[in-house]
């Protein structure tokens, strides 16, 4: 597959291909975030009950504290920059197909102008 970042030339064999090839890495990537997310809500309620402090507030900040849940907004902060950047790759692959077919269509357009 070629590096599409200085190419003026559009291959729209390879663009769809790319796509092709990425959407399950992107399904994947989408889908482990949402379950970090809805864990996330898990992960709380677990350290808010492991908590000893009396208040909920106080309950709620620890487990705001607690390094399991630190560890998991890490972790899904690197999931959401995989999934973006997975988007982006394949939009901008779908960007070149376009260009390639408005191009196409132009020199159609030239052709028949020049007859």
């Amino acid at each position: 597959m070629k590096d599409y970042e200085y190419e003026t030339e559009y291959d729209p064999s390879l663009a769809i291909e790319f796509i092709f090839k990425k959407a399950p890495e992107y399904a994947k990537a989408k889908g482990q975030l949402a379950e970090l997310e809805a864990y996330k809500h898990s992960l709380k309620a677990i350290k808010m009950a492991q908590a000893d402090q009396s208040t909920m507030a106080a309950k709620e900040m620890e487990a705001y504290r607690s390094p399991e849940y630190q560890e998991l907004c890490k972790g899904i902060g690197v999931a959401t920059e995989t999934v973006e950047t997975l988007k982006w790759q394949l939009r901008a692959a779908e960007m070149r197909w376009e260009t390639w077919r408005t191009e196409q269509a132009n020199n159609r357009q030239l052709e028949r102008a020049t007859r």
